[in-house]
């Protein structure tokens, strides 16, 4: 044990162990399962690559540090995740402990590519034990693995794991208990002869190892042929995504309704009680209107994005996604992107900032530029409340055959995103960077059933980050924008609503004038401005402002009903046309700037996704007046 990480407190981390692994080999499931709750997720200094932490307990109720590093196929660095892991492993990062000890974690159905990593990290001559995960799947499928014999070959110990089960991690936290009773050995450097073996002599040392320990390997079959034969069929893998994608969004309004009324209910309850048991005065108007009216009117649709969520988390663990930007790679290709383009974008429907760190996968700068300057037009869950707002208040809930009108509206609104993404994607790279499409290399993964252990985390992860937002910059937001909305009083004999006479009052009938050609009001102007620090914020903004804007003391129960009589459908469209383009959130052009190292290109992605916006809420709005509405 480093001297440097013993602690006075016995149940204190006193080792930090690394988790070092192929990208969907399981690392992440069964750190998830070492850690469960107990883990904080930040990025590296000095990077976006996100740095994992967590405690897992032994039995004997030692704490051990958990760090779950970025997927590496070799430790000569070609990603900045491959670069970070060896660095991380080194004791090289500034401000970060080297790892006591290293779990290398291997998938046991596909040894013939993993063990390339695991001979590699042996030269560094650390402290290491290897976990087999998903033992249980190598098994199914009839591989006969001598772990007794592996283990004497490399030199360490090697234990069975299955990440998927809540005791599938039993071998492994009985090795590290006998290693922490007994002393990890010293660091050492392995003396070799020669320089560092080459990839070949590497792929010969692992044919060899797995010829004496996993005789069988080479002849299991990881892949269903038959099935991928229709997931990847440049016709019927296009209609099975389409429609798993259309699926989705229904589910996102047909399956949340039940506990999005209940939310309703009990904030409307709350905002009644409150209004019941205080007397009159500016505390009870800044949580009746300001945070009640605000931030509730935002908490209301968690059900909607953790459904979004889900159905996420289901095709990555599944093994799908990859599938899925092969199968687009030859669509993206004629706008000039890369497939690999596709997993990032995918998650900018969650939200932007994950989508433009994980073009770091992607290894042509240009390409990897261009996917991150379109990234903020896939629809990320932050619009989800907004056009659920004016999707529940403008379009019947009704069926259009086997289909929910609504539903369809959504799916519509997304396509809408994912279109005008790859024509600007076509601009830039046609036009602007006049660079060429670069063929797309990926690994694909075995399919899997998703571990629940997994999809209930990472649900968990999403709400809390949702209602941490609700509870910091949204709170915060709607605390400022009730005193802007508040005050000053009105003057003596004034007619109209109080708020028309304060500071945000006064600022959006300034703001009426640039955005009145789009058919915004006041109110919906106000709501624009706080909606740049956070999108969804703008519900809860439009739900202070016309609470506020309500006649005598009334309160509205909703919104929805409110702007429903208020707004007409040319305004409403032409606002959903508005989110569909709206500029960033001052957190991702933050993360723009980290990304590429330069204001040059977040100022030019506020700046076009701003003329975008103005042009098609305009367009939007003419048109739907000239047709009636």
């Amino acid at each position: 044990m480093s001297a440097s990480h013993a602690h006075a407190d016995p149940h204190a981390p006193s080792w930090i162990v690394a988790l070092v692994g192929n990208p969907n080999c399981g690392k992440t499931a069964l750190f998830n399962l070492l850690t469960g709750a107990r883990q904080k997720v930040a990025n590296y200094a000095g990077v976006t690559v996100e740095r994992k932490v967590g405690t897992a307990r032994l039995r004997s109720g030692q704490a051990l540090s958990v760090v779950d590093l970025p997927g590496a196929y070799s430790l000569t660095p070609a990603t900045p995740d491959e670069q970070v892991t060896l660095e991380v492993i080194e004791g090289r990062r500034h401000g970060e402990a080297a790892p006591d000890a290293i779990v290398a974690v291997v998938d046991a159905t596909n040894l013939r590519m993993n063990l390339r990593l695991v001979l590699e990290l042996k030269r560094l001559g650390r402290p290491m034990i290897v976990a087999l995960n998903m033992a249980d799947v190598a098994r199914a499928e009839g591989l006969v693995i001598d772990v007794k014999k592996l283990s004497q070959e490399l030199g360490c110990a090697v234990v069975e794991t299955v990440a998927v089960k809540h005791d599938g991690h039993a071998q492994l936290l009985a090795e590290l208990e006998r290693e922490f009773a007994a002393g990890l050995p010293p660091t050492h450097e392995e003396k070799l002869v020669g320089d560092a073996p080459s990839s070949a002599d590497l792929q010969r040392e692992v044919r060899r190892i797995l010829a004496s320990v996993a005789p069988n390997a080479m002849k299991v079959q990881r892949f269903h042929h038959r099935l991928d034969g229709v997931v990847m069929h440049p016709v019927w893998g296009l209609a099975l995504l389409a429609a798993m994608l259309f699926l989705i969004f229904q589910a996102v309004f047909s399956w949340a309704n039940v506990p999005m009324d209940a939310i309703k209910a009990g904030m409307a309850n709350l905002g009644a009680w409150t209004t019941a048991h205080m007397a009159e005065g500016p505390l009870r108007s800044l949580l009746v209107d300001g945070v009640i009216a605000g931030a509730g009117s935002v908490i209301v649709f968690l059900p909607q994005i953790l459904i979004l969520f889900l159905f996420i988390l289901l095709l990555e663990d599944s093994g799908y996604l990859p599938r899925a930007a092969f199968l687009l790679d030859n669509i993206m290709g004629k706008v000039g992107l890369s497939g690999r383009a596709f997993i990032p974008l995918l998650s900018s429907f969650a939200c932007a900032i994950p989508g433009i760190m994980a073009t770091r996968t992607i290894a042509n700068w240009r390409d990897r530029l261009a996917t991150i300057m379109i990234a903020p037009l896939m629809t990320c869950s932050a619009r989800l409340p907004v056009y659920a707002l004016l999707i529940g208040a403008f379009v019947p809930d009704r069926a259009v055959g086997p289909f929910n009108l609504r539903g369809l509206t959504l799916f519509a609104l997304y396509v809408a995103g994912v279109v005008s993404a790859m024509a600007v994607a076509w601009i830039f790279k046609r036009v602007w960077m006049k660079s060429s499409y670069q063929p797309l290399m990926l690994e694909l993964p075995p399919y899997r059933v998703p571990g629940l252990r997994n999809l209930v985390l990472g649900l968990w992860e999403r709400a809390r980050i949702f209602l941490r937002r609700v509870g910091t910059i949204i709170f915060s937001l709607m605390v400022i924008l009730w005193f802007l909305s508040t005050y000053p009083a009105p003057p003596a004999g004034a007619t109209g609503p109080a708020i028309q006479y304060s500071i945000a009052g006064l600022l959006g009938q300034a703001l009426q004038h640039v955005f009145a050609p789009l058919g915004f009001n006041w109110q919906i102007s106000v709501a624009l401005v706080p909606g740049l620090a956070a999108r969804e914020v703008a519900v809860g903004a439009l739900g202070t402002v016309y609470s506020l804007s309500a006649a005598g003391e009334s309160v509205a129960d909703t919104l929805a009903p409110v702007i429903a009589q208020g707004w007409s459908l040319a305004t409403a469209y032409a606002l959903l046309a508005w989110y569909v383009f709206a500029p960033q959130c001052i957190s991702t052009l933050a993360v723009v700037r980290r990304e590429t190292n330069s204001w040059r290109y977040p100022v030019l992605m506020a700046a076009y996704l701003f003329v975008l916006a103005y042009v098609a809420a305009f367009v939007t709005y003419r048109v739907t007046l000239w047709l009636g509405g």
